[in-house]
């Protein structure tokens, strides 16, 4: 065996690591590093909104004397550190979920959340219910625990409790959860109504699972009424936060800032409790000093951050779709999102997004993430997401004239 060959060597991996493959659009950042490629690929928050001087501030003050600094950087309880977790449950109660902090645990922003409910849920084989498309890094999460997948049929559908738990019977598993980012969705942009919403809780009633709400998005409305989340209808119906199936999931990443990775997940105190113990066999806890930052400008400047968010992720939306809708083939479609970060196209049959990628970044200079790999099915192949979050104004219209001369 040669020098070579030894390095190559790998050892006998466990059977869920063939199913964990790179994400697309992890793959796709790759080419920020270009400055000639407009992209459209990564739905990151644009930087220029990050409270840095603020930030500073707060790290400033946490570390001021030997006391404060001794707590911030030591060890701490694996639910997360209290004052942050009140806060959040005095939000989850202004949004119609009652909580306390016994119905929080922070998380490593809202992705580790997805692993772990993936842990504490799903065995090999049992059936995880979800959207097609859906968020990418939710079918990562879960695929390392071995499900299988079924679609969520949504308002239009007419899927049966029944005809759901008998596929995953024969296919030897039990239906164990439902996954769904209801406001403004990663990858699509739509939001469901409040008759989707309570069709979905009942269908999880029926089937006795829990449904996992991705509200990463929520926050950021442009304009029309918001409908309650899944957590606050379900609690409502139910009588108290503890009697909901809904679990839902939290973070501070779209509104103040991702690179202090904060989440966080509000449930029941029991499912609670089970997370802990899942938190406590992983990282242990959650960074204190960055739990910390995090809270002092939740209670500073929350606010104000989020109308900032808003007002510039509202019109860069605007100047997309108003691109889309002055350059775009006919033959084109795509969706209008009351807020959130995407816009989700429909190209015409035939016209493959995973093929059309290498050409739009050599010869266009534009990115974007073919849709298929937000179906677990395979299909979705003649749609593209879109992000607006990162490019200026002028970049996306130039980004979507380059891209729709390219489909022409």
């Amino acid at each position: 065996m040669s020098v070579a060959e030894a390095a190559s060597v790998e050892p006998r991996y466990a059977r869920r690591a063939e199913r964990m493959k790179a994400s697309e659009i992890r793959e796709l950042l790759k080419i920020l590093d270009r400055p000639e490629v407009i992209s459209f690929a990564g739905g990151i928050p644009d930087p220029s909104l990050f409270p840095a001087s603020e930030f500073a501030g707060a790290y400033a003050r946490i570390l001021a004397t030997p006391g404060s600094a001794a707590t911030a950087l030591q060890y701490s309880v694996s639910e997360g550190f209290g004052p942050l977790r009140e806060w959040i449950a005095q939000r989850m109660g202004a949004e119609g979920a009652l909580a306390t902090a016994e119905n929080i645990v922070v998380t490593c922003g809202s992705q580790q959340g997805l692993d772990f409910l993936g842990k504490l849920f799903l065995s090999a084989g049992d059936t995880a219910l979800v959207g097609a498309p859906t968020y990418l890094g939710a079918l990562q999460a879960f695929s390392a625990y071995e499900p299988r997948y079924d679609t969520l049929a949504g308002e239009r559908g007419n899927r049966t409790p029944r005809s759901y738990r008998e596929e995953a019977d024969a296919a030897g598993g039990e239906v164990k959860l439902a996954y769904v980012v209801p406001d403004f969705a990663n990858p699509t942009g739509e939001t469901m109504t409040r008759a989707a919403r309570l069709e979905l809780l009942t269908l999880a009633d029926e089937l006795e699972i829990p449904v996992l709400e991705d509200a990463a998005y929520r926050s950021l409305r442009f304009e029309g009424e918001p409908t309650p989340s899944l957590q606050a209808l379900d609690a409502q119906r139910k009588g108290s936060l503890d009697a909901s199936r809904v679990v839902y999931l939290g973070t501070f990443s779209k509104t103040i800032a991702p690179g202090l990775r904060i989440g966080w997940i509000c449930a029941s105190r029991a499912l609670i409790r089970r997370l802990v113990l899942v938190m406590q066999a992983s990282s242990l806890n959650v960074s204190v000093i960055n739990q910390q930052a995090m809270l002092d400008l939740a209670e500073a400047c929350e606010a104000g951050l989020v109308r900032a968010a808003i007002a510039c992720y509202r019109a860069k939306r605007d100047a997309m779709l108003a691109a889309l809708e002055a350059h775009m083939p006919k033959s084109v479609r795509w969706t209008r999102p009351e807020g959130g970060l995407f816009v989700w196209a429909t190209l015409p049959e035939g016209v493959s997004g995973a093929a059309l990628l290498p050409r739009a970044v050599s010869e266009a200079k534009v990115a974007f993430v073919p849709g298929g790999a937000f179906h677990h099915d395979g299909s979705g192949a003649n749609t593209i997401r879109l992000s607006y979050s990162l490019p200026s104004e002028d970049e996306i219209a130039q980004g979507v004239r380059r891209l729709a001369s390219l489909l022409r």
